[in-house]
């Protein structure tokens, strides 16, 4: 039963994150956090900075974390596969629709009405995933805000405005400066 559920949730996951993996996060929070209650909100998290810091795409990465840690290696293939199968299918539909109507100016209404959605999908899951990390749940509280947190939150994006490094170091200098500073 646990890999049918796995599969219909990550399927539905694969069919409806359009705009890649990180519109697909707060889909898949509301899967496995919310719709059946497999992890926390901090296990979520966890996850997605796991699926950040390994190679290969956030979803994919993601559902493979889930589905090993709800039901083992086939879990995690289930999962996997049910995350691919309708981007596939759906890639293939619109890239032979697209290259047949590219010109239609409804072709280019529909992409341009997708666009601002796309980026509002990213935004949410980047503001759940800040609130947490800053303030260690999806409610503001001044009282809770981890100025540490803040602190390296902060560096790690004027780095990234300012300098632009390879995110992969802004990452590692992240991980170093909060075993430092959580150790202290």
């Amino acid at each position: 039963m646990i890999y049918w559920q796995l599969l219909w949730s990550f399927f539905q996951i694969g069919l409806f994150s359009i705009g890649g993996g990180y519109a697909a996060m707060p889909l898949i929070q509301h899967q496995v956090v919310e719709v059946h209650p497999w992890l926390t909100l901090t296990e979520f998290t966890d996850i997605v900075t796991l699926s950040q810091m390994t190679p290969g795409p956030i979803a994919i990465n993601s559902a493979t974390f889930v589905g090993m840690r709800i039901a083992g290696i086939s879990g995690a293939l289930v999962a996997t596969a049910g995350c691919v199968l309708p981007s596939c299918v759906i890639a293939l539909l619109l890239a032979w629709v697209y290259y047949r109507y590219r010109s239609l100016s409804v072709i280019q209404g529909v992409l341009g009405g997708v666009r601002p959605a796309v980026v509002a999908m990213i935004a949410s899951a980047g503001l759940s995933i800040l609130l947490l990390a800053l303030f260690g749940s999806e409610v503001i509280n001044l009282s809770l805000l981890d100025l540490r947190a803040l602190g390296i939150f902060a560096l790690a994006l004027a780095a990234l405005r300012i300098f632009k490094p390879d995110p992969i170091w802004v990452m590692a200098g992240a991980g170093v400066l909060g075993g430092i500073l959580y150790s202290l």
